[in-house]
């Protein structure tokens, strides 16, 4: 059987021709467009592709050990779509698109561990709101994703649940943090979408180390109800796909205002009812795009740095304005005393609200209960006090909106883009290649995805740039204004066409 981890073969009947012949599809690098012509075809079933996906699961992930958990409904619930389809003849937005969850993200007949013993057997009673969402859009959820235990580390990702996950692109390196084992299982081919939650890089950075698009959106562009938090202020969830396309119709269905997450409020007449059509292989023509050298240029790796800079160069080809050299005033200042976390009572606030039992319901229970991850045993002991601004605790913590520290950095950064007319800064996501897995945090450096968006709430999206030398992904991030996730699909998407950087890990 270990064929089918590539090829799915089905057998097609037609009225005109009473012999068989086989249809080949190819898993590797299948997109929700392509397999909606191939559902209208009648070539393939959402049953038949959850069956080849359930094999290509069980012959690659024990080599990566990216997945926790199957859903045990998969084959049930694309049964039920297919029937769906036979009686209307309409295809949902995902119908039949199987999608890999991160396992901080609610979800009902499956556990939502963030990689920890204490919520080891904790069953959401519902899904998250945006698990709603894309259902309701049709998608299947096959499985559940790895990740860095209550999402502490960036670097790497590892739990107490399911162990460590490897880059399916050498498996000696890290896929990063926190949001790795679905970076990893769907660069591997292992699901058509998925799910990452974004706290400081852990959309990002995964994507950017497993060569995948990732989106972190505008904060309050998308509900975070249902999700395991590590500093909600900052907390964003978003797609992690192989192409800018599949990401975008992800996102498309993920957006909408929740009354259980007040953030979204501030979307109200800002959000776009169709992302698709600003999906543009011209959208670099007469677009001015910033050069971010305060990032690009900290102590860059040499085949980081000459990736970027062919970037520009194929940006530039593509039609784009390339204003080098952007300076935003005051910004070393401006990004300092920034973070403000605050786990220990987001953490509360989920396990009173969800998890409902008095023996675990404070930080303490959690750390009573512990962990066979040194690295999270390390960060969970450092939240036991009262949460407050790091550098500056005289300076109250607020949200994007309100916080009068991350106003003024957004502020000089938009003012900056509007003063010289630029429709996104970009930079490196990673200014390092990835670590080796046994040096995770003596080979971390170059984390550019930490800086800015977590702060000022602005949406940046993270694409293939290339690979450097071991076959190692790197990416190149748009920072964007508020809620110009708009511009950022159009200038990502032509980048993207232009240059098919994205090439599937050979396992």
């Amino acid at each position: 059987m270990k064929w089918i981890h590539t090829f799915l073969v089905l057998i097609l009947f037609t009225a005109c021709l009473p012999e068989k012949r086989e249809f080949q599809l190819d898993l590797e690098e299948l997109s929700i467009e392509r397999i909606h012509e191939l559902y209208a075809s009648g070539v393939m079933t959402s049953e038949s592709l959850v069956q080849a996906y359930l094999a290509r699961i069980d012959s690659v992930n024990p080599k990566i050990n990216a997945l926790t958990i199957v859903n045990p409904k998969a084959l049930e619930i694309a049964k039920a779509l297919d029937a769906e389809y036979q009686k209307t003849g309409i295809l949902r937005p995902l119908h039949g698109i199987p999608m890999i969850v991160k396992d901080n993200i609610n979800t009902v007949g499956m556990p939502t561990t963030a990689g920890s013993l204490a919520l080891a057997d904790f069953y959401p009673e519902t899904d998250a709101f945006i698990i709603q969402k894309l259902e309701q859009a049709g998608a299947i959820i096959i499985a559940k994703s790895n990740m860095a235990e209550w999402a502490f580390s960036p670097m790497h990702s590892e739990s107490s649940t399911a162990g460590t996950t490897r880059n399916p692109y050498n498996l000696d390196y890290v896929p990063a943090g926190s949001s790795g084992g679905t970076g990893a299982s769907v660069a591997a081919n292992l699901g058509t979408i998925g799910l990452g939650t974004d706290t400081g890089n852990s959309i990002r950075g995964p994507s950017s180390h497993n060569s995948l698009v990732g989106f972190r959106s505008t904060l309050g562009l998308v509900s975070r109800e249902g999700i395991v938090p590590l500093y909600l202020r900052n907390d964003v969830v978003g797609p992690m796909c192989k192409t800018v396309e599949d990401a975008t119709r992800t996102l498309q269905a993920m957006v909408g205002i929740d009354p259980k997450d007040p953030l979204t409020s501030y979307s109200q007449g800002k959000a776009e009812t169709d992302y698709i059509q600003y999906l543009d292989k011209d959208g670099l023509i007469g677009a001015r795009i910033g050069v971010f050298r305060t990032l690009s240029e900290q102590d860059p790796d040499p085949e980081i740095s000459a990736l970027f800079n062919q970037a520009l160069k194929d940006m530039e080809s593509l039609g784009a304005l390339i204003v080098d050299s952007v300076a935003v005033p005051n910004f070393d200042e401006l990004r300092q005393d920034q973070w403000c976390p605050a786990f220990r009572e987001d953490l509360v606030d989920f396990l009173q609200t969800y998890v409902k039992r008095d023996t675990m319901s404070s930080l303490e229970d959690v750390i009573r209960v512990g962990t066979k991850s040194d690295f999270a045993r390390q960060r969970i002991s450092s939240f036991r006090g009262d949460s407050f601004r790091r550098g500056n605790p005289e300076i109250p913590c607020g949200n994007a909106y309100e916080d009068e520290r991350r106003v003024a950095f957004r502020d000089a950064i938009e003012k900056t883009m509007d003063s010289l007319q630029l429709d996104a800064l970009v930079y490196p996501s990673w200014n390092n290649r990835p670590a080796k897995i046994d040096q995770f945090q003596e080979e971390y450096r170059g984390d550019n995805s930490q800086i800015i968006s977590p702060a000022t709430g602005q949406p940046a999206f993270t694409v293939p740039m290339g690979f450097s030398s071991g076959n190692l992904p790197a990416g190149l991030q748009f920072l964007g204004r508020m809620y110009a996730e708009p511009t950022l699909i159009r200038l990502t998407y032509s980048y993207e066409q232009g240059t098919k950087h994205r090439v599937a890990p050979k396992l």
